[in-house]
């Protein structure tokens, strides 16, 4: 702070600074912030627990792993970057389930705050000291405190690496060194699962922002770089390609298969953001953020123009949302980081006065999570996260009007209002808030969600004392029992996503991989099979794959409140 402080005081003595400093309590309330904000990290980081996916993701590396397949060859429905991003972070784990979630946890912690600092030294070049530091801490909060579903994911992943490419575009002087060392990180961003392309996107248009001459430059760098990245994932992986092109089958809601509908696009996507926006708050303060940003920009010509790049970067945001057709809440991951980034930035431009409405109602939508999800379900509408949003946008209004009428007052602290956002972003980790939302209701809850994994983690154990140690299986079940059971498999196909679609989508049995995937049942079949009879319906799968089980595999019925059912080879 000393240097913000030192632009008000000009060339005063040391002793009227310290004088300032001591009057604004700014050396007493920012170590706060501060702590809330680690307090806050560490308890994600011990509690938050990973989520169904990203098991599925460990699960399917571990398993295939033991099997002799590495990352490289193993089907785990991620592209090849991803896979060995997280094989990477799995690698030096160790312990127990739980400890090696918080060891995988605290290092994408890392990477965020990494990410964090990197962009705060490129924004010193930009803007002040302030501005710098609450945009690349609110940026680097929300990428630790990302929801469960969020955090980890390809979509998180690929904002930490244009978090990365935007911050080493705006950093360097010199032009070309800062376009080629923004290139790679950019196009892994594209590699992590290819609809965050639109990530990849989102970052050329705040680079372009900032210096349209280093957009430019770095987006006509950044194609050949991934398609360069995309080739090596090719010649390293033996079936790649052929996972790039049968990947897409196992998704019978993508655009290419339900048509494009503006109607009910336009409807889906109102309900989407109010979806999002509940483990999310952050994201209902977007409008005031903006408002308060542009209002202190100069120029009609240049006000314009930024609000067409912010419209165009929340545009490409939601198509990554549209364009899968899924519309699961981790598919906007990189919805929250934005905004929290805007948000730093409308803070800790303030000229003077900080926004102190703006802030209360940052600081009040940090328990909106909670809340919410404790609220009787006839409140829980998607207009009632609407009305808030412009609750937030009318607060920020407020703010702007005060701070034009307050030019010439002595510039105030801002740390009471960063604490608000802490709080904020804070707001998703709690046992008490959504893990899942859909149409304003919230399904299920963090508590239950964790409940869940407990009792998949006592199934697993009553099913690996049934088995030799070691024992090979094949799994007909989601990603996350082979997490927990974490017995080898025999195949590249731990987990069974191929054959479980047959019963949703019929003629994906044409597919290369649900052939190969199918010869995991019958063809050196493993001596065990673990069958999760609501995930994987055997009376509803393909009836020639349905006989293939039958004829390799004595699967018992469900007994009691079991949830898997182990399979003995005939």
């Amino acid at each position: 702070m000393p240097d913000i402080l030192a632009e008000d005081v000009d060339d005063a003595p040391a002793a009227t600074v310290l004088r300032e400093r001591r009057r604004s309590g700014s050396a007493l309330w920012w170590p706060l912030v501060a702590l809330v904000s680690a307090a806050a990290v560490a308890y994600a980081v011990l509690n938050r627990r990973l989520t169904g996916d990203l098991q599925y993701t460990l699960g399917a590396l571990r398993t295939g792993g033991e099997a002799g397949y590495s990352p490289s060859e193993v089907f785990t429905h991620r592209p090849y970057f991803y896979r060995w991003f997280i094989a990477g972070l799995d690698s030096w784990t160790f312990g127990t389930t739980t400890a090696r979630e918080a060891l995988i946890a605290a290092a994408g912690v890392l990477l965020a705050a990494a990410a964090a600092y990197a962009l705060y030294a490129a924004l010193l070049r930009r803007v002040t000291g302030r501005e710098a530091a609450l945009t690349a801490g609110a940026t680097g909060l929300a990428l630790a405190l990302a929801p469960r579903n969020d955090f980890l994911q390809a979509e998180w992943a690929a904002v930490v690496l244009t978090v990365v490419a935007v911050a080493a575009a705006i950093g360097p002087e010199r032009t070309w060194r800062a376009v080629l060392l923004a290139a790679v990180p950019l196009a892994l961003a594209v590699l992590m699962k290819y609809s965050t392309a639109t990530t990849a996107v989102i970052g050329v248009l705040l680079v372009y922002a900032v210096d349209r001459g280093r957009a430019v430059r770095l987006a006509l760098v950044s194609v050949p770089v991934a398609v360069g990245l995309f080739g090596v994932s090719l010649l390293a992986g033996s079936h790649e390609w052929q996972w790039v092109g049968d990947m897409p089958a196992t998704n019978q809601s993508t655009l290419g298969r339900t048509g494009i509908h503006p109607l009910f696009i336009l409807e889906r996507s109102v309900d989407y953001l109010a979806d999002r926006a509940v483990p999310s708050p952050v994201l209902l303060l977007v409008p005031g953020a903006l408002l308060l940003v542009l209002t202190r920009v100069r120029g009609r010509r240049r006000r314009i123009e930024l609000s067409l790049v912010a419209l165009t970067v929340g545009l490409c945001a939601q198509a990554a949302v549209v364009v899968q057709g899924n519309w699961f809440l981790y598919h906007g991951a990189p919805m929250p980081v934005l905004a929290a980034a805007v948000w730093g930035l409308a803070v800790g431009g303030a000229r003077r006065s900080p926004p102190w409405c703006f802030g209360a109602v940052s600081l009040l939508y940090g328990a909106l999570p909670v809340l919410y999800t404790a609220a009787p379900r006839g409140f829980q509408r998607p207009y009632v996260l609407w009305a808030l949003g412009l609750l937030a946008l009318l607060a920020a209004l407020v703010d702007a009007v005060r701070e034009r009428r307050e030019a010439g007052s002595r510039r105030r602290s801002a740390a009471l209002v960063a604490l608000a956002g802490a709080v904020c972003l804070a707001g998703c980790v709690w046992p008490g808030s959504p893990h899942l939302v859909r149409q304003g209701k919230v399904t299920v809850t963090s508590a239950e969600y964790l409940r869940e994994g407990r009792l998949t983690e006592q199934e697993a154990d009553r099913l690996r004392s049934g088995m030799p140690a070691d024992a090979p299986v094949l799994y007909l079940a989601f990603g996350n029992t082979a997490y927990y059971v974490g017995h080898p498999v025999q195949c590249r196909y731990p987990a069974a996503t191929f054959l479980q679609r047959t019963r949703l989508i019929p003629d994906i049995t044409e597919a290369t991989s649900y052939k190969e995937n199918a010869d995991c049942v019958d063809h050196d079949p493993a001596p065990y099979a673990v069958l999760d009879p609501r995930w994987f319906r055997l009376a509803q799968v393909a009836p020639d794959l349905r006989r293939r089980i039958a004829a390799t595999y004595d699967c018992p019925p469900a007994s009691g409140e079991s949830r898997l059912v182990l399979c003995r080879r005939r």
